[in-house]
């Protein structure tokens, strides 16, 4: 989606439609967070996600589901635990860019 200096490259159907339905994945707040946090930290689990955010893990949970179906997270096992982790460079860039205008 974008060349190595930040440019937005034509995009066709298939691919606006998943950069669509990242975006939309990360419009809520919370998942926002949850993004923005993995951002800065690159891999992350769910009980800490939950203390670190101050809400219940089954609600972190649904959440990293939306994230995961929609492309922007993906998780690894370790042990009984699951590392969850940023796995879209394009929301990736794009997160970064925004994070230093602001």
């Amino acid at each position: 989606f974008f060349n190595q200096r930040g440019c937005v490259l034509f995009m066709n159907k298939k691919n606006i439609e998943n950069l669509s339905a990242a975006i939309k994945g990360i419009a809520h707040p919370l998942r926002l967070q949850i993004v923005m946090g993995l951002l800065h930290k690159k891999n992350c689990n769910v009980n800490t996600m939950s203390e670190k955010l101050g809400i219940p893990q089954p609600s972190v949970s649904q959440h990293l589901t939306i994230l995961k179906n929609c492309k922007v997270i993906s998780g690894e096992r370790t042990g009984n635990q699951i590392c969850y982790f940023l796995s879209n460079d394009d929301i990736r860039k794009m997160l970064m860019a925004v994070a230093e205008t602001v």
